[in-house]
């Protein structure tokens, strides 16, 4: 289904103990609510009629990744270039700034500390293999 929109992607499906199927799907430019809907019904109708779940005992939700979830594909990270957000490292530490660059490697996220004159910004170049989590942040 995705594979004839490139500018989408699939994120992750999870599928909980319950039969609660969750997919997210998201694309370099957003993905609209009429979108989702479509492919949740073509989804839906397929596990019907491949008898996936043979009592019909499941849910399904197809959305795009909230604010909530981490960032898990080097796309999202690509497509979030320019927005804030906060790195949580392998050792517990905490990075927030602005996202920067993405490369296969690296992300580069410029901090910005203290007011006024003694405003300083400082770039962290953190490696993906460092990387415990990493969630957009909105700032007012």
């Amino acid at each position: 289904m995705i594979s004839t929109e490139p500018d989408l992607f699939l994120v992750e499906v999870a599928i909980r103990p319950v039969n609660n199927i969750k997919v997210f799907i998201d694309g370099d430019e957003g993905i609209t609510i009429e979108k989702l809907v479509q492919y949740n019904r073509r989804l839906y109708r397929q596990i019907e009629e491949e008898n996936i779940f043979p009592t019909g005992d499941f849910s399904l939700e197809v959305s795009s990744p909230g604010l909530d979830e981490p960032l898990k594909l080097h796309r999202q990270y690509l497509k979030n270039i320019g927005r804030f957000v906060e790195v949580v490292e392998n050792d517990g530490s905490k990075k927030e700034g602005k996202l920067i660059s993405a490369d296969k490697r690296v992300i580069i996220v410029e901090e910005e500390t203290g007011k006024g004159k003694k405003r300083e910004n400082r770039l962290h170049t953190i490696s993906f293999d460092n990387i415990k989590t990493i969630k957009i942040q909105i700032k007012f």
